[in-house]
């Protein structure tokens, strides 16, 4: 297994931020053929979304978040910004993690499909995301 963190801003407001390109150079740098390649973000208010990007689905991803979970002060969670709450929820409903089979060395996701970062803690712009890539024996990523 190789592993790696990446560092990603995502700014001080709701976001959706494509790492599909990380994702594919770690697994270049890799040189892995086949395997999984397993993204998690370890933050309780961020979550690892797989879909279509810069076609408005991201707009309309954080906009149906900001209906489901409204900044205000409806939350028990309270720290923070007013409706910082809403951000611990979020990994309830955009999961922490996402596994993306590697095939003849390449994401193979679907022709429209990113892998972003979704979130909307505008407390904390800045996030980690460890990369981790699990092979089998002898196919070259040792």
């Amino acid at each position: 297994m190789r592993s790696e963190i990446i560092d990603v801003t995502t700014g001080g407001t709701d976001a959706v931020v494509d790492i599909t390109r990380q994702c594919t150079e770690f697994v270049t740098r890799a040189g892995a053929v086949s395997g999984l390649l397993h993204v998690f973000v370890p933050h309780a208010t961020a979550g690892v979304g797989i879909l279509e990007l810069g076609a408005g689905s991201d707009e309309d991803l954080l906009a149906a978040l900001a209906e489901l979970l409204p900044a205000d002060d409806r939350w028990r969670h309270r720290h923070g910004t007013p409706g910082h709450g809403r951000s611990h929820v979020l990994p309830a409903l955009v999961p922490p993690y996402a596994t993306v089979p590697v095939v003849e060395g390449r994401l193979a996701l679907g022709t429209w499909q990113s892998i972003a970062i979704v979130d909307i803690n505008v407390d904390n712009p800045h996030r980690n995301i460890r990369l981790s890539l699990l092979t089998e024996p002898n196919n070259g990523a040792g």
